[in-house]
């Protein structure tokens, strides 16, 4: 279970009692403007009023950011600090840690001024070049303890008249200064100036009201591209409110795509509280990237409930301060990607070949990846300050000790989706569990724009899945196993009333494991380290060793290692003879079946689709929007 900390707590009470006085508090105001883009750096100015005379006043960049789980050290890239008083009056700076400086001897009021590099264009960076300023808040704006309560006021300055600013920061009467409630809203809140091209839509809830969904890309594409991509976006997001029966109550009353398809951006998506950032190498006017591009806002839209809302205790609220650990990513990230293939599928954006090859890597994963039995679903969660973007310069075994906690929980998503069909006789679905945990932990909302009142812990999601599948054995049983224990569902008879076949991907062929080698004259050298349960790792081989001789020859060509496993069978026994450290080892391979699996529909695997499977699969995959 998720234990609050009494750091965090403290934290969470402080933003409460802020939140309602907030708006009668003087604003801090910052600055952003972009006097040589090409050199990519910003000129950024903040200035924080009302500090107590006598007091230093303590600012700080950011270490992480919202929908990142990892450190990323945003003070790397700051240069020329300098602060000022009221009246102008240069003030002493004295940097007291590597994240943080402080200020004395000012009159009530602190301008800091400063300069920050970025050149990656991403949901977590700051990108700035001649062609636009791509503006993640924690990467940019420093930030005093103290103030997280108080609003904010944000003005860019451009260097090119004819951009335009696309952000969900809130609008004032001048289109380049904006607001911001309190600093969770403020640094969850991008910013893309540039040639930004605006396309929106119209969505009503069920209760009449009305939210307007923009779509804001920065791409070399054609208008029409553009009009077919929100086309597109515009079915995934109806899908998406038919799951939850309603959108969120969008703080203003808009949701906004941030879209940057250029040739130097990273392949990303973050999520935000009314907005998201999409980006990659692609463009929108070559129609198979476009496809692929949709894939990711898919995810990132269902995003704005189950995260955004739907939050898991460990990250509310977010600590900019330090990382931020979760037991419930499996739930944050993997049922969002679960979802965001099956809104694909709904809305006709992906065949059923496609979506079903998608579910069967992530059940390949799970049952066959070594790391399942080393952490739980849970406990993998708790790793991400380790995987999600970290950097270390020591070697890890993550590719035998960790699965994505995306993948691991779409995995459980598809499971737990097609167990409650069946032991509900189709009564409940995994559609009613999100709508439970959306009436009961996200709709409620919080006390103010970027906070959540009522974030879950594991024992909530447990009890949520009892009162949804109408067992609370069941919920134990499933929880018990399957999230904070390490067995895999039995998928092969799960997907069975889907007309669905879980099979063997590669049958009758030899196997020795899952690893990559370099091959030169000398030898294969292992350059991973090697499955546990591999015929491989049982007759002992690692990373760092190099095969010499396989079946007795010499292993000094490329291909010659395939080639000789393939002329063998499941259950062949041959002579490896390797060097380790520089020491020869001889020792026996006994070859496996390939264990791959893969997800098929039954009509492709030779089989005939019963009128029951054709409607489960129906009632399952089929559009909600009526």
């Amino acid at each position: 279970m998720n234990r609050v900390t009494p750091i965090r707590t403290i934290l969470i009470v402080l933003l409460l009692l802020i939140a309602a006085p907030a708006l009668a508090q003087a604003p801090v105001s910052y600055r952003l403007s972009f006097p040589e883009p090409e050199h990519r750096f910003a000129q950024v100015e903040a200035t924080f009023p009302d500090v107590l005379k006598g007091q230093p006043l303590r600012f700080r960049m950011s270490r992480s950011s919202p929908g990142r789980y990892a450190l990323h050290e945003f003070a790397k890239n700051v240069s020329d600090v300098r602060a000022f008083d009221g009246k102008g009056l240069e003030l002493v700076v004295t940097r007291v840690s590597p994240h943080e400086w402080s200020a004395s001897g000012h009159d009530g009021t602190v301008r800091v001024t400063y300069k920050v590099f970025g050149d990656r264009v991403d949901g977590t960076y700051l990108g700035i070049d001649s062609t636009h300023a791509h503006v993640n808040m924690p990467a940019a704006l420093m930030w005093a303890a103290g103030y997280e309560g108080r609003p904010a006021r944000v003005r860019f300055e451009s260097p090119d008249p004819t951009w335009t600013v696309a952000t969900q920061l809130f609008p004032t009467t001048d289109p380049w200064t904006f607001t911001a409630p309190n600093l969770q809203y403020l640094m969850d809140s991008p910013a893309e100036v540039g040639p930004v091209v605006f396309r929106s839509f119209t969505v009503a809830n069920p209760d009449g009201k009305r939210y307007e969904i923009r779509v804001a890309v920065h791409d070399a594409a054609s208008e029409a591209d553009v009009e077919a991509y929100a086309a597109d976006v515009e079915k995934i997001v109806r899908e998406q409110q038919a799951i939850f029966g309603e959108l969120p109550d969008y703080d203003g009353g808009t949701y906004t795509f941030l879209a940057d398809y250029l040739p130097y951006a990273g392949g990303d998506g973050m999520e935000h509280r009314n907005s998201t950032v999409v980006s990659g190498r692609l463009t929108l006017a070559n129609p198979q990237q476009r496809r692929g591009a949709l894939g990711t806002a898919s995810h990132e839209f269902f995003h704005c409930w189950n995260v955004e809302r739907i939050r898991p205790a460990g990250l509310e609220p977010f600590d900019f301060a330090r990382e931020n650990m979760s037991d419930g990513l499996w739930v944050a990230e993997g049922f969002t990607s679960y979802y965001g293939g099956l809104a694909m599928q709904r809305a006709g954006l992906r065949t059923l070949p496609q979506t079903v090859a998608g579910f069967g890597g992530a059940i390949d994963a799970i049952v066959n990846g070594p790391g399942r039995q080393v952490r739980s679903a849970a406990e993998m969660s708790r790793m991400a300050a380790f995987i999600d973007g970290y950097r270390s310069g020591d070697p890890t075994d993550f590719q035998n000790t960790i699965i994505s906690y995306y993948t691991w929980g779409s995995a459980l998503a598809l499971g737990l989706d097609l167990s409650l069909r069946e032991v509900s006789g189709g009564r409940v679905a995994l559609d009613d569990y999100m709508r439970e945990l959306w009436r009961v932990h996200g709709k409620p909302g919080g006390p103010a724009p970027g906070l959540v009142a009522k974030p879950y812990s594991l024992r909530d999601l447990r009890d949520r899945l009892a009162e949804v599948s109408g067992s609370r054995s069941f919920a134990n049983e499933w929880f018990d196993r399957y999230v904070e224990g390490r067995d895999a569902m039995d998928y092969a008879k799960l997907v069975e009333r889907a007309g669905l076949v879980l099979r063997k991907r590669s049958p009758a062929t030899p196997w020795l494991g899952q690893f990559t080698v370099e091959v030169s004259e000398a030898g294969a050298a292992i350059t991973a380290y090697v499955p546990p349960g591999s015929p491989a790792y049982a007759a002992g081989l690692e990373s760092g060793d190099v095969i010499k001789t396989l079946d007795g020859e010499p292993i000094n060509a490329e291909g010659k290692l395939l080639e000789i496993v393939k002329r063998h069978k499941p259950g062949d026994q041959i002579r490896v003879e390797f060097l380790r450290r520089g020491k020869p080892v001889t020792s026996t391979i006994t070859f496996a079946e390939h264990p791959g699996l893969e997800l098929v529909a039954i009509e492709s695997a030779g089989g005939t689709l019963t009128d029951a499977q054709k409607a489960f699969r129906e009632a399952w995959l089929g559009s909600r929007v009526k």
